[in-house]
């Protein structure tokens, strides 16, 4: 068996990454968002000036920088759209961006009155869905622009949000938790009258701190929540209390100090990002402030394996639509705050490509 390949990728972003996405069909397509106010499209895969991919550990810089879109203000997220020449961005400009990944071409679809903090695409239902701080949900269809976008005004903040096929969950402050029926919101919007739909769900996150990332699983059976206090939770959207029993919650992304003055004590990080994985759908990816990337296995309840630990924090992860990479952004965390911060130079995204069975959970075909 050839030696799993890990890489840099060449020309990263300047500043903190705040978010990555595969192409829905091109699985060495990767769009990247950062706080250096753009957004940047990589080939992965193509070949490169300085030599061959690296084994794994090594530090050769691969792929190609394809194009590069500026932004006013920093870009919080960004998915693709309906191909993979179409992407959707979230900004601190307030505003909800289309991009012409081939022109270039950049068109507002809405205005929010506070930064946008995510946004994602569901192709099933050609909805848009942006989440701002000020909490509100604008859901947009981009294939009829003369619909006006519906405003969903929500309880709290929105930090965290993710789709599966037929439900987006919203996570906000004060461990609110609301699950949104798609195709609800799909009529809602094609009614054009103004009235936002109730959720489908409202719930109260299993985390006792502030919900740092969301990810929902690809059967559309639940979700995985994780928070600033190195803790993932696993849940099903199924209400009954067969179903509710299963879901659980698991400490991660800590490290002993056994320099401590009381003894040893755990020191505790942020989980900053997860992703499940599109074909081992019970695998799921989680990142942290520890500089560490873990995989994990949903049903099993149990930790697959643990990459090496990164040069710094890691901010963002995303799987390749086949399954076959994973892409790692590794910038320093704000842990210590704003003041001082600077990622240039030290801003990476890390392509690994994955073993045969390194994704597999237990019991999967």
């Amino acid at each position: 068996m050839a030696p799993t390949t890990q890489f840099e990728l060449a020309q990263p972003p300047n500043d903190a990454i705040s978010s990555l996405a595969f192409a829905p069909d091109a699985p060495s397509r990767l769009l990247v968002s950062s706080w250096d106010k753009n957004v940047y499209l990589y080939d992965t895969h193509t070949a490169s000036e300085n030599g061959d991919d690296a084994a794994e550990g090594g530090g050769v810089s691969h792929g190609t920088l394809l194009k590069k879109y500026e932004h006013p203000a920093p870009v919080m997220d960004v998915c693709f759209g309906a191909d993979d020449n179409e992407a959707y961005t979230a900004g601190m400009d307030w505003e909800v961006k289309r991009i012409d990944l081939e022109s270039g071409e950049q068109t507002t679809l809405s205005k929010h009155t506070a930064p946008v903090r995510r946004v994602v695409y569901s192709k099933a239902h050609s909805l848009l869905i942006s989440a701002s701080w000020d909490s509100t949900l604008h859901i947009h269809n981009p294939t009829n622009p003369s619909l006006t976008p519906l405003t969903v005004p929500l309880p709290g903040k929105p930090h965290a949000m993710a789709a599966s096929p037929s439900k987006v969950i919203v996570a906000m402050t004060s461990r609110l938790v609301h699950i949104y029926d798609l195709a609800t919101l799909a009529g809602a919007l094609e009614s054009q009258s103004g009235s936002a739909p109730p959720p489908w769900q409202q719930r109260e996150s299993s985390l006792k701190f502030l919900t740092r990332a969301v990810a929902a699983m690809p059967s559309d059976g639940g979700y995985a929540t994780s928070s600033i206090e190195g803790r993932v939770a696993v849940e099903w959207f199924d209400a009954s209390a067969e179903s509710q029993a299963r879901k659980y919650a698991f400490k991660c992304h800590r490290q002993t100090d056994n320099t401590a003055a009381a003894g040893v004590t755990d020191v505790v990080y942020p989980v900053n990002a997860l992703a499940f994985h599109p074909v081992h759908g019970n695998t799921f990816a989680s990142a942290g402030g520890d500089a560490t990337v873990a995989l994990w296995d949903a049903e099993a309840k149990r930790r697959m394996k643990v990459y090496q630990k990164f040069a710094d924090s890691v901010a963002a992860v995303a799987f390749s639509a086949d399954g076959r990479f994973l892409a790692v952004a590794v910038c320093p965390g704000f842990e210590t705050g704003m003041e001082d911060y600077n990622a240039e130079g030290r801003t990476k995204i890390v392509i690994r490509e994955l073993g045969e069975n390194e994704a597999k959970g237990k019991g999967a075909k």
